[in-house]
């Protein structure tokens, strides 16, 4: 049975940097229930306490973090990029681990987002661009969609089987 990596705040886990969560979404109770969730959330597997400063990556986005030219940085200008790179990589094993071939993660996220990600200036301003874990999931072949492309990661799902 074909396994999907999907962020653990989409399941209710209380785990985004505010402490919340997000969710119930119908498809992935089902994919439960299926037992094809491996959970995760980046951040927290990557040593960042719940709940804690938001960050954003000033100048660039995932792929440049993990390239080495760029950061990710708090509110508070601490820099977390070493966290977000070891929760990446931890998706990234239990991606092969698992031999998951899709990811649904969470939307905007500086780890999680697939297409858009905030500009770094913490003003609510999205741009074009990824979070550092569905960069590197994506550099690694995985398909990764967000809670707002549920229907194409079923459809997805099904044209893999």
């Amino acid at each position: 049975m074909q396994k999907i990596l999907v962020s653990r705040c989409l399941l209710g886990h209380r785990v985004r940097y505010d402490g919340g969560a997000s969710g119930p979404f119908d498809l992935l109770d089902q994919w439960i229930a299926e037992g094809r969730i491996v959970p995760l959330c980046p951040e927290v597997a990557g040593g960042l306490p719940t709940p804690r400063a938001a960050a954003e990556i000033p100048g660039g986005q995932g792929g440049e973090v993990l390239d080495g030219h760029a950061q990710v940085i708090t509110t508070a200008g601490e820099d977390v990029s070493a966290e977000f790179l070891s929760g990446a990589y931890q998706a990234l094993e239990l991606v092969q681990k698992h031999g998951i071939r899709i990811a649904v993660l969470k939307a905007n996220s500086p780890s999680c987002g697939n297409f858009l990600t905030y500009d770094g200036s913490f003003s609510g301003v999205k741009i074009s661009g990824e979070g550092v874990t569905a960069a590197l999931l994506k550099r690694h072949g995985v398909q990764v969609f967000s809670e707002l492309e549920l229907p194409q990661a079923a459809a997805a799902l099904i044209a893999q089987n």
